[in-house]
This record gives C-alpha cells, sequence and structure tokens, in this order.
C-alpha cells in the first residue's frame, strides 16, 4: 500500500512537471493544424472581456442594475448561440455549471435589457477594434472622408410563446434595428435598438443624426430621402449621398443638367438643387444615372441627392452609392452565417439583444477575415484577383475545430488577451493566419444561375402530384442523346 501510494505520489509529481510542456505542444498542433479556432479565442477574449462588458453596462444602463447574474454572463451565454456552438439560449444555460441564478431570472434579466445598453456594446465594441483594423489597412472608399451606411434591419417573426402572443393570427414581428457600417474597417460602428416593428425607420434617426460629425459621408437608401434627414447631415458639417424619394423634400430651384458621361453601368450626369424652407451652406446636387440594364425594381434610372463637393465627381458619387450593398450583404450573413436572429425569443428586447451580440460576433469575423486576407496578400499570382475570404466558410470551420480544441485546452490554460495592445494582438492574429489554408476559406465564385422558364398555375392535383427522380434523369439522358 505504501507502495502504491508512493508511485501514485511520484506520478503526480511526473505529470505535474510535464504539464506545461504537454500543453505548449497542444497549442502548437492546433497553432498549426487548426489556427482559426485559436484566432476565434483570441479575438472576442480582446474585444469581448467580461470586466469591459460590465463597465459598459454600468455606464449606461438607466433602470437595470446587477446582483449575482452579470451583464458578461448574459453576453457569454448568448455569444454561444450566435456561432451555432449551441443550440438555444436555454441549452447554453443548462450546460453551465456556475450559473448563479435560475434560467427564468437569466431570461427575465434579457426580456428587460434597455436598448442603449445594445448601442453603447456596439459602440464600444468598434472603438475597440477599430485600432486592429488600422494597423490592416485598406484603399478608402473615399480618401479623406469616413464613409458611414446606414439602413434597417426588420428581424423576422419570432415563436408565439409570450402569453399576450398566444392563439394570435398572424406573425409576430420583434422589431428592428438602424445599422450603420464603415466600409473601411468593415464594421458595424453603430446601431438604434427599436421595439416597435411597425416604427418608420426614418422616424428614429435622431439618435444618429446627433453624432454626425464634419469629415463624414453618410450613404442612404430612399427612405431617408427626408428634408429632417439631410437637413440634420447638412448642419453637423457631414456630407450625404441619398437615393432620390418619390416624395422628396421639395425644392426651390434647379439648375441645369451637365453633359452625361459614361460608366461601366450607364450614363451619369448632374444638376445643382437647392431646398426648399432650409438654406444650405452650398447647392446640393442631384445625380441621374441613367441604367443600361433596369435595376431589379424595374427602374430605368437612379436619382440621387448629394452636398459633397463639386471635387468629388459625379462618376464618383455614383460608384459610392454602390457601396450601400455591402450592408445589404452583412443582413444576410448576419442571419445565415450567424444565428442573430433567434426565433425562440419572442420578447422584443431580447430578439433585438440577440441580433446585438450577432453583430458583436459578426465584427469579430471582420477582424479574423481582414487578418487571412493581409496575411496573405502577398500570395496571389500576378494579374489574380486580391483574395477575398468567405464569412460563411470561416465560420464554418470555426465550428468544426472550436469545441473540441476547448475540451482539449481548458479555458483556465489560456493566456489573457483582454489587456493586449492593439499591435501585439494584429501580430498574434497575422502571424496565425499565415497557418490557414486559403483553399478551405476562399471564396467560390459562382456561375450565373440558369433562369428558369415562368411555370404556370398548378391545380391542386397536379400540385400534390411526385415521379421518381431517378427515372425522369434517365429519360432526360435519352433525349439528350
Amino acid at each position: 500500500m505504501l507502495r502504491s501510494a508512493i508511485s501514485g505520489n511520484l506520478a503526480a509529481a511526473h505529470n505535474t512537471a510535464r504539464r506545461p510542456a504537454m500543453l505548449e505542444e497542444l497549442i502548437a498542433r492546433f497553432e498549426k493544424h487548426a489556427p482559426l479556432s485559436i484566432m476565434a479565442r483570441v479575438t472576442p477574449e480582446h474585444t469581448l472581456a467580461p470586466q469591459w462588458i460590465d463597465e459598459v453596462f454600468a455606464n449606461s444602463s438607466r433602470k437595470q442594475y446587477t446582483r449575482e447574474l452579470l451583464f458578461s454572463t448574459v453576453i457569454g451565454l448568448m455569444s454561444e448561440v450566435t456561432p451555432g456552438f449551441s443550440s438555444s439560449l436555454h441549452a447554453a444555460a443548462s450546460r453551465k455549471e456556475d450559473l448563479p441564478v435560475s434560467i427564468t431570472a437569466l431570461y427575465s434579466k434579457i426580456n428587460r435589457t434597455e436598448p442603449d445598453i445594445m448601442r453603447a456594446l456596439v459602440q464600444a465594441n468598434a472603438r475597440r477594434l477599430s485600432p486592429l483594423m488600422e494597423r490592416m489597412p485598406v484603399s478608402p472608399a473615399l480618401p479623406g472622408w469616413r464613409v458611414r451606411i446606414v439602413d434597417g434591419n426588420h428581424l423576422p417573426s419570432g415563436e408565439k410563446r409570450l402569453a399576450a402572443l398566444r392563439g394570435k393570427p398572424g406573425a409576430a414581428l420583434p422589431g428592428h434595428a438602424l445599422v450603420v457600417y464603415d466600409p473601411d474597417t468593415s464594421l458595424v460602428s453603430d446601431i438604434v435598438a427599436i421595439e416597435d416593428a411597425y416604427a418608420q425607420e426614418r422616424s428614429c434617426m435622431a439618435p444618429l443624426l446627433e453624432i454626425a460629425q464634419p469629415g463624414e459621408l453618410w450613404i442612404a437608401d430612399r427612405n431617408f430621402c427626408t428634408a429632417k434627414d439631410v437637413q440634420g447631415w447638412d448642419q453637423a458639417g457631414s456630407h450625404f449621398i441619398v437615393r432620390e424619394h418619390l416624395r422628396h423634400p421639395r425644392l426651390r430651384e434647379e439648375g441645369e443638367w451637365s453633359e452625361g458621361v459614361r460608366i461601366d453601368t450607364g450614363e451619369v450626369s448632374e444638376q445643382p438643387v437647392w431646398p426648399e424652407a432650409y438654406e444650405p451652406r452650398c447647392a446640393w446636387r442631384r445625380i441621374g444615372l441613367k441604367l443600361e440594364r433596369p435595376a431589379k425594381g424595374g427602374d430605368q434610372a437612379i436619382w440621387l441627392w448629394s452636398n459633397l463637393p463639386a471635387s468629388v465627381s459625379c462618376e464618383t458619387i455614383a460608384g459610392l452609392y454602390r457601396k450601400r450593398w455591402k450592408i445589404e450583404g452583412i443582413f444576410q450573413r448576419l442571419e445565415s452565417v450567424l444565428q442573430s436572429e433567434i426565433r425562440t425569443l419572442g420578447n422584443p428586447r431580447a430578439a433585438l439583444l440577440g441580433f446585438t451580440v450577432g453583430v458583436l460576433a459578426y465584427n469579430a469575423l471582420s477582424v479574423m477575415k481582414r487578418s487571412i486576407e493581409h496575411a496573405h496578400a502577398g500570395s496571389a499570382a500576378p494579374g489574380d484577383a486580391p483574395l477575398d475570404v468567405s464569412t460563411w466558410y470561416l465560420a464554418h470551420e470555426i465550428r468544426s475545430q472550436y469545441e473540441g480544441m476547448m475540451v482539449a485546452l481548458p479555458a483556465r490554460h489560456w493566456l489573457p488577451w483582454t489587456d493586449a495592445g492593439a499591435q501585439q494582438t494584429v501580430e498574434r492574429l497575422l502571424e496565425l493566419a499565415l497557418n490557414v489554408n486559403i483553399r478551405h476559406v476562399r471564396t467560390r465564385k459562382r456561375e450565373p444561375k440558369v433562369r428558369k422558364p415562368e411555370q404556370k398555375c398548378l391545380s391542386r392535383t397536379e400540385g400534390s402530384a411526385h415521379f421518381s427522380t431517378a427515372r425522369e434523369i434517365e429519360m432526360y439522358s435519352k433525349k439528350a442523346r
């Protein structure tokens, strides 16, 4: 018995002495074969540190307070759902052994999260990530201006779990959000969470107009072509490019149109305009783009308003407006790549918090995407297009690797990246990015889809009919011969 006890003690001491070396070997293997999993650990730890989240909560909350459940714990649980590590918030909470409150209390706190807290989280997150992106620069959208693209995103209908919704016909809409995107840093820099799904986007612009500053260029769709919005930007010293609405602000004077200039999508020209009941700093510009091919909605021409100086040509303004579609791509990725629209969260504030955490996860993916593209920029062959990393493949690779890494290397063995400087963090991310196999994460360019012939309306009998796929393929092959 004494011998076995001594052997056990010696074995324990031996394992303790070898543990650091074994951990270093494990980390080195993950760095080489699964670098994205480590990047997915370093980036959120630097940008979503628990003490930082709690500090944002304390500074921005008006009614909520902390008793037992820290707000950082809430965000941590939601962060497991958004990337797809957990199927639901309930599943994530059930797996957390040290949750200090009941699941009912957890949902109660989430349902009362104030929209100002959500906005403060996104703003502070963008400020924390911007120094990383600035150390991996790309060509600016418009040199000399800080470009901001704003648009609204409506959350889909949620499940009718609330007592007030049970038995109600129709879809239950939990709200929507105004989102501000910075194309130069590829980050979402601001949001305005709106609980009322029927509230007009243009009526909720006041918080964004308050922060507009000189040197900024705001790009928006026609919904924001209102006197309040365009005058608000002009008075703040900002510049804007807004698509003209059918019921645009009235004009008191319109100048002569310039000669048309050919661009890749059509012909562009401009005229000076002066709004009614408002004296702008200088004449505004109306840009007309006559399209070679009709737009998706059938429009043959697009009209834009701008207060940019004459040094920015109308061709450049038309090209800048095309960048507005980038924010539409973000909304699509937030829905398909990240589970930002959690349908089980029926309460408007809970659903909007889920969307906010999805935005934070998207910003983290943007940093990783930029790191990979920057690290492999010199590997492209002459004449090849620049590397474009797919957010979908990036998230897929992380989901397949991350959980196994956390089993092999629990959180207690990781060096903290919370207080690391921007330069140190970027150097670490670029070092890891060099080990990423770009064939696994680069975008795949699809060929144009084959246009399907228009189908006639089917009768009830035809609509419920069925056929054998194998026989249909065989018959099709025989005809093709």
